[in-house]
């Protein structure tokens, strides 16, 4: 049962807060054969004037931008965008501007770059390398953050929703009449915030638009772009509808966006399934390493994990506040689980959710309560701060069964293949199943990026919330593109790995392709794997220098002529590795 908590993000350390905003709004359903949707054939909206800039911030400029709230209609209803720049600090070997999307959805990309300084070291953190030679460039897409930010609940409403008792034990935490009635009075609350037009507005292939809006004003001819987690479903359609105005792309943490845009329910099972065998992960690698290193369990980690939520639930431990790091409450099952399907997801942080899960075994839940209310974002439903942006722009895109029937399949499907983390998962489509405001114009055919240049997409083995066969699909989606894997544990590869900083950086700054070697041999990506838990081997317990270049694979296609080419290639598994590149300078 979830009660009580403060909205504010604890801060448990800049870094591992950001280790655990967890961007799992990339969630999807399976979708068969799509047509070219009419949306393509918008009327070209008018050339922006230039950006008007303002400090605000170290090295921050700060405009605002108007755009068409229907391409359809150009000269229609304009609506404002925020958008925010970090200079070059090199100027005189300026490129040009990165465009990044941080995921989410519903992740303020102004605010992730405000707080850069602070986060290095994590998913997404660009190097001092790109920061010299590139204007990183941030918008806050339609209806987040600055830019209109979506609103569904009153105060009192988000309130009552952080102090409901939600039973992990249950699908979906609560009995079907409630989740219905809870469906119905936040997409009601959503079109009395904001108008249906505006709503049906906000699905990706306008944001694509909005971007090229902001390449316009900022007199750029191309732009280069990074995105992550639900950024690459920005970045591949932005590539499909303005291939040419492409430099380069690099995508981290790929959603597979075939499944993106249609039927949620199996791409939320999926997710499902990617965060129990990061879970399963940590079990295992816990009890291989022995106690000495994990003591939780003593030798039966999984045991004992459902003996602690179970006895949370039952009896919740109180949490008293402590200034500037947690507002105190009670921790509970749920909390338990949810904190900890997020820790679990990032490798380096499990000696952390080791230290916590000990600590609520001795009565004291403070720390694994604190890190349960730094989680901002999760891809099922749970009162974040984030929660009603990520819906809405979810929704705008998905397909999803307006049938009840359809729900409850899906429901007990996640709950017998994915034990723990399926009733999280079960029922967290309902909200899109009653959106009032579909767009009926968006863009749904693949997107393949043709006409633009090699892609370079970075994928965990493990990931929590984009399983490794959505980046193989991704790779065999786009017209040309290179896969680099990289071994381990985690949503997010770049800032956190040396082997792959340095090919993203080549990437980004040089328009270069990893080599094969020594990294890596050339594969290509195997067809996609089922969605099922699976034999979850364990996990070296590797610190973020020793994880590097022995660590990751490349899989390299170009165009459609590398189909017939094909070399598996086995990653390395020593601690100590040599840098697959050397170090980005000119």
């Amino acid at each position: 049962m979830i009660r009580s908590r403060s909205r504010r993000t604890a801060r448990y350390g800049a870094a591992l807060a950001a280790a655990l905003v967890v961007l799992t709004g990339c969630s999807s359903g399976a979708s068969g054969p799509r047509s070219t949707s009419a949306a393509e054939a918008s009327v070209p909206a008018p050339s922006p004037d230039p950006l008007s800039w303002s400090t605000c911030g170290k090295n921050l400029e700060c405009a605002t931008i108007k755009v068409p709230q229907e391409y359809t209609e150009p000269d229609g209803r304009q609506i404002p965008l925020a958008v925010m720049r970090h200079r070059a600090t090199d100027p005189g070997r300026r490129i040009g501007s990165l465009v990044f999307n941080p995921g989410g959805p519903g992740v303020s990309a102004t605010g992730t770059l405000r707080d850069l300084p602070r986060t290095a070291g994590t998913p997404g953190a660009f190097s001092p390398a790109v920061l010299a030679r590139f204007d990183i460039v941030a918008m806050d897409p339609r209806g987040v953050g600055r830019s209109q930010a979506v609103r569904c609940l009153t105060d009192e409403q988000r309130a009552e929703a952080a102090g409901t008792d939600f039973d992990p034990a249950v699908p979906g935490g609560k009995p079907l009449p409630r989740l219905l009635t809870d469906a119905a009075a936040f997409t009601n609350g959503c079109v009395k915030h904001r108008s249906k037009e505006f709503l049906a507005s906000l699905s990706t292939d306008n944001v694509a638009r909005d971007l090229d809006q902001v390449r316009s004003a900022l007199g750029e001819d191309t732009i280069t772009y990074y995105g992550l987690s639900y950024g690459t479903v920005v970045g591949p359609m932005y590539a499909t509808l303005f291939p040419h105005r492409v430099r380069q792309m690099v995508l981290d943490a790929p959603v597979d966006t075939n499944q993106w845009f249609g039927n949620p329910l199996p791409f939320q099972h999926e997710v499902a399934v990617a965060s129990e065998r990061t879970l399963d992960a940590w079990f295992e690698t816990c009890r291989a390493e022995g106690t000495t290193v994990c003591p939780f369990g003593a030798g039966d980690p999984q045991g004992a994990f459902d003996t602690l939520t179970d006895t949370l639930e039952a009896k919740p431990l109180k949490v008293a506040p402590v200034k500037g790091v947690t507002p105190g409450g009670e921790l509970d099952g749920a909390m338990a689980l949810e904190a900890t399907r997020a820790l679990a997801g990032d490798q380096n942080t499990w000696p952390l959710l080791t230290s916590a899960l000990l600590a609520a075994q001795d009565g004291n839940g403070a720390p694994l309560y604190t890190l349960w209310n730094s989680v901002t974002v999760s891809p099922f439903p749970v009162p974040t701060a984030m929660f009603e942006t990520h819906t809405a722009v979810r929704c705008a895109d998905w397909q999803t069964p307006a049938g009840i029937a359809a729900h409850k399949t899906a429901a007990a499907k996640a709950v017998t293949e994915a034990k723990r983390i399926g009733t999280r998962a079960a029922y967290s489509a309902l909200n899109c199943a009653r959106w009032p405001a579909p767009d009926k114009d968006r863009v749904t055919k693949p997107l393949t990026a043709a006409g633009s240049p090699t892609a370079l997409v970075v994928a965990g083995r493990l990931d929590p919330v984009t399983p490794h066969h959505w980046a193989e699909t991704m790779t065999r989606t786009l017209d040309s593109a290179v896969l680099l894997t990289r071994e381990g544990v985690g949503h997010g590869s770049y800032g956190i790995n040396t082997c792959v900083d340095r090919a993203v950086d080549a990437a980004l700054i040089h328009g270069a392709t990893p080599p094969t070697a020594p990294c890596a041999r050339r594969t290509r990506p195997p067809p996609p794997a089922p969605s099922s838990p699976g034999t979850v081997e364990p996990q070296p317990l590797l610190t973020r220098a020793e994880r590097s270049c022995g660590s990751s694979r490349v899989s390299r296609k170009r165009g459609r002529s590398s189909e017939n080419a094909a070399r598996t290639a086995k990653p390395g598994r020593g601690r100590h590795r040599r840098s697959c590149l050397p170090p980005v300078g000119a």
